[in-house]
């Protein structure tokens, strides 16, 4: 029998090791070294406060704005999109929209998550783990939404708008947010929207916009006192809100890193500048500021600072913050009386009008030692340009499609409450409570 020298026979067992090591690798196993354990934790942080933001703060902020006899029914829209809208996204939302690079829809590869390993990363986000990326992405369809339901508050039955959730997150939310987040056509144009300018706020306002002259202005609408039942809820909610979107700005940088930290700062400055632009307006308008108007002026530059916040300096913010308050006041007063269009909760005016200045905004502000991209002020028209385009592309699909189902769902279920149901609440005959 041949003997190796021992020292040949350690090396080949070495390799023989190697070998047998390298080739029993899982592709999960090997993705595991990219997982970053401050990423990670700072994800799971960004995602429980995105998901604060519609449960309970949106659900606050918009019933403390409806009447009594509506409360109930209005956080009810807000809880069932979380819901339903949860599952849509594990069973074929998160799929379609993040796996594949079509220029229109991704793919069915992760059909139900099939295929998602406990240590396996997505491309766009190789810092954390998958599991982590598709539960925070999917805040971001939740609430999206559930911001819809605001311009038709008090007049649209529950089945309805049951039904509706599922078409626009189908046909609006998922294309939409696979064209700029997914690699779709407006990101291969170079559209940039790094929190929701689009996605989020310019669909679901231009959606609201729509139902809201499809249905119909409410019962008593210029006629009778429609005053909000408890504007503490709204300012708690608001408050809610304004935290949630460190998360859901700061968060969009997906990794624990000074993007992230910037992002939150010119947050926070562009909610202050709205709320004091809005309140000064008033202030010299109609002799008083009000909460009403103060709470929904940081609302409007939360909204607008939204697509730039990733890529604008902290000053950018203010001056954001200003002109979306300034803008966002105009839209939900001159521009809303002019039309005579019944937008309940100022859906289109804040985040519609809001998403719109902001997406343009970053054409202007955007810059290179920030986000990698230069905007106008430093030399660069053409991204202005691109996203116009961008604003253009979203504004249609989203109107277009919404106009659609919303004539479907009226054919299938009706849309609106009947008249004595909506003098009742929708409260009781929605659900059969209400408040004492």
């Amino acid at each position: 029998m041949l003997r190796l020298p021992r020292a040949v026979a350690h090396f080949a067992t070495a390799v023989s090791a190697v070998s047998i090591a390298v080739t029993s690798a899982t592709p999960a196993l090997a993705e595991t070294a990219r997982i970053d354990a401050a990423d990670t934790a700072w994800m799971i942080t960004a995602t429980a406060l995105v998901l604060m933001m519609t449960i309970p703060g949106l659900a606050l902020f918009y019933a403390g704005m409806v009447r009594k006899k509506n409360v109930l029914a209005t956080m009810a829209q807000s809880l069932i999109a979380v819901a339903l809208i949860s599952i849509l996204w594990v069973i074929y939302g998160y799929s379609l929209v993040f796996v594949g690079d079509g220029a229109w829809l991704g793919t069915l590869e992760r059909f139900l998550l099939a295929g998602m390993t406990m240590d396996g990363v997505n491309g766009a986000a190789k810092t954390i783990p998958e599991a982590l990326f598709v539960i925070y992405q999917m805040t971001f369809a939740v609430i999206t939404v559930a911001l819809v339901a605001g311009s038709v508050a008090d007049r649209l039955r529950f089945s309805s708008y049951v039904l509706f959730c599922i078409g626009w997150f189908t046909v609006v939310y998922i294309p939409l947010a696979h064209w700029v987040w997914g690699g779709g056509f407006l990101a291969q144009a170079g559209v940039l929207d790094f929190a929701g300018g689009l996605v989020v706020h310019l669909s679901a306002g231009t959606a609201g916009l729509v139902a809201a002259v499809v249905m119909g202005r409410r019962r008593g609408y210029g006629t009778e006192n429609l005053a909000p039942y408890d504007l503490s809820l709204a300012v708690i909610g608001t408050g809610l809100l304004w935290v949630g979107w460190f998360g859901f700005n700061g968060g969009s940088a997906l990794q624990a890193n000074s993007r992230a930290v910037m992002a939150i700062l010119a947050t926070h400055l562009a909610a202050c500048a709205g709320a004091l632009t809005w309140t000064a307006i008033e202030w010299l308008t109609r002799r008083k500021p009000s909460v009403l108007g103060m709470i929904s002026g940081a609302v409007a530059g939360l909204g607008t600072i939204t697509p730039a916040s990733g890529f604008v300096e902290p000053w950018h913010g203010i001056v954001i913050g200003v002109v979306a308050g300034a803008v966002c006041f105009w839209a939900c007063t001159s521009l809303k009386h002019r039309f005579n269009y019944d937008d309940t909760l100022d859906v289109f005016g804040i985040h519609g009008i809001g998403g719109l200045l902001g997406t343009l905004m970053t054409g202007v502000f955007a810059t290179a030692a920030i986000g990698g991209t230069a905007g106008l002020i430093e030399g660069n028209p053409r991204l202005l340009l691109t996203q116009a385009y961008g604003v253009a592309a979203v504004f249609v699909w989203t109107g277009a499609m919404t106009f659609v189902l919303l004539k479907v769902v009226d054919m299938l279920a009706g849309l609106r409450v009947p008249h004595e149901h909506e003098v009742e609440g929708l409260d009781i005959t929605q659900h059969g409570e209400a408040l004492q």
